[in-house]
């Protein structure tokens, strides 16, 4: 039989040859011809099967054959090394399921007590009562006038640098006017607020709120028009990659293929624009979106108004009478840590993204996952996004710059942020109490233990332990302080 075939063989490869007509040089693979490669074949394994060895391989009958399938093969094996999706070794990170399982359940569980409360005490909520949080007097708003008053500042801020853009005064006359600007915008309602006795305190604090993110909006505003004056006078075009003087090319969806360029930028629409854009930190070019997508739009519209709610606090005062304030507070943390969740998502996604996409704001990185922060540093640098690019960007990077080590800069913007807490928060209430700003310089320390001694998931439990128990204990303090004054005081 193998005479038989290789005879056969030979016979067909001079059909080929004489078909052909032509002498084929034949390429050698691995010491072999390609010719032998075909003729010869190969075996499943991969090896080339000449003549010599067809005859070394061993018959197969056809049991044989039968128990070869039967065989597991790599083929068809369906294990393999790996860990389950909950350990954390496994790597796996999308976790959306569980968190819409949480919301089902909170959903479900808040919707039983809802209706029990509504059978048993009715509609709690007035709008009188929201209403009175804001203005006592329907026709005396003192806050809503300082919030008007503020265009004031926001005039002077424009008229200066359009004197400081045609050279009409110097750069230090410039500074020393927006200096004063910038500081009126900051004591100016300060002294209203204690003033005036008909403001609320959430009146009070709102209209501060505005007064603070104005300030901070003047202040990038003057820098970045500052730095484009020094590179318009160094002649220096080919720096132009900055992000604040630069510009940045438009995608053709937006419809926008003009730029504008120092000074054309120094307008009343393009400060006011500013102004009314979710961000702090200024730009010649802001990126834009092609279109207002009102679907999207009306969704968070939704989402403010639902994630409204009015937290009922006059039964939780009078516990606060007795100088227990640790065992208070332990019933108050999670509501309390539930409001300022509520919070967050209503004013950081649902609020900015609301004016982003009416304004076409292009930049709608407002937050990121700080969540999942191992450190304290890395919660303050990712849960207010427009606050750290304002801070790195005019504060922390112009210390360095000066010479500040990097410790003294983190520790002087600490400080900063402890100041503006302070200030949002005493003022409003008319007590000057050290709480708040306590509170934000213990996480100085508190961010040196946690990245020395915890890392991973201790180091996360360790920043979820400080959100839920350290503000709670800020609050209830404030809360205790103000009972005291006005309302304790009234029953005696």
């Amino acid at each position: 039989g193998d005479i038989m075939e290789e005879t056969g063989a030979l016979i067909r490869k001079r059909r080929a040859t004489i078909s052909t007509g032509k002498c084929v040089p034949l390429k050698q693979v691995n010491g072999r011809s390609e010719v032998d490669e075909s003729v010869n074949g190969r075996s499943d394994s991969g090896n080339i099967v000449t003549k010599r060895n067809v005859s070394d391989l061993p018959s197969t009958t056809s049991k044989e054959r039968k128990k070869r399938i039967n065989v597991p093969s790599d083929r068809q094996s369906c294990h393999r090394l790996q860990e389950s999706l909950l350990s954390s070794a496994s790597g796996y990170r999308n976790y959306r399921g569980v968190l819409n399982w949480c919301v089902v359940m909170l959903v479900l569980s808040n919707a039983r007590l809802f209706l029990e409360n509504l059978l048993k005490y009715g509609i709690l909520v007035d709008p009188i009562q929201v209403v009175s949080l804001f203005i006592k007097d329907p026709y005396n708003m003192p806050a809503a006038c300082l919030v008007i008053v503020s265009n004031v500042f926001i005039v002077a801020a424009l008229y200066t640098e359009r004197r400081l853009s045609v050279g009409c005064i110097s750069e230090r006359v410039g500074l020393l006017v927006h200096s004063i600007n910038l500081s009126v915008t900051l004591c100016f309602p300060v002294t209203i607020v204690l003033m005036v006795k008909s403001i609320t305190p959430v009146g009070g604090a709102s209209a501060l709120g505005v007064y603070t993110v104005l300030f901070l909006k003047l202040y990038s505003y003057k820098d970045v028009n500052k730095w484009c004056r020094e590179m318009s006078h160094a002649k220096a075009r080919s720096l132009a990659r900055s992000l604040s003087c630069s510009s940045i090319p438009r995608s053709r969806e937006s419809g926008q293929d003009y730029q504008v360029s120092y000074p054309g930028n120094v307008t009343l629409r393009d400060l006011y624009y500013f102004v009314f854009a979710p961000t702090l930190c200024y730009e010649l070019n802001f990126p834009r979106s092609p279109r207002i997508r009102m679907s999207f739009l009306l969704r968070r519209l939704f989402e403010m108004v639902s994630s409204w709610m009015i937290p009922i606090i006059q039964s939780s005062m009078k516990p606060l009478e007795v100088n227990i304030i640790p065992l208070s507070s332990l019933s108050h943390q999670v509501p309390n840590h539930l409001l300022w969740l509520i919070f967050f998502y209503w004013f950081f996604h649902s609020s900015l993204n609301f004016i982003a996409e009416l304004l076409q704001f292009g930049d709608r990185e407002f937050y990121r996952d700080w969540w999942n922060s191992e450190t304290i540093t890395y919660f303050w640098q990712n849960w207010n996004i427009p606050v750290h690019k304002w801070c790195l960007r005019h504060f922390y990077k112009p210390l360095l710059k000066s010479g500040v080590s990097k410790w003294l800069g983190q520790s002087a913007v600490f400080l900063a942020s402890a100041f503006f807490h302070e200030y949002l928060v005493s003022v409003p209430l008319k007590m000057l109490r050290p709480w708040a700003f306590m509170g934000m310089m213990a996480q100085l320390p508190l961010a040196w233990f946690v990245a020395r001694f915890l890392r991973g998931n201790y180091g996360n439990a360790a920043v979820w332990l400080s959100l839920i128990i350290g503000q709670p204990i800020a609050v209830l303090m404030y809360v205790h302080d103000y009972y005291v004054l006005h309302y304790r005081e009234g029953e005696y």
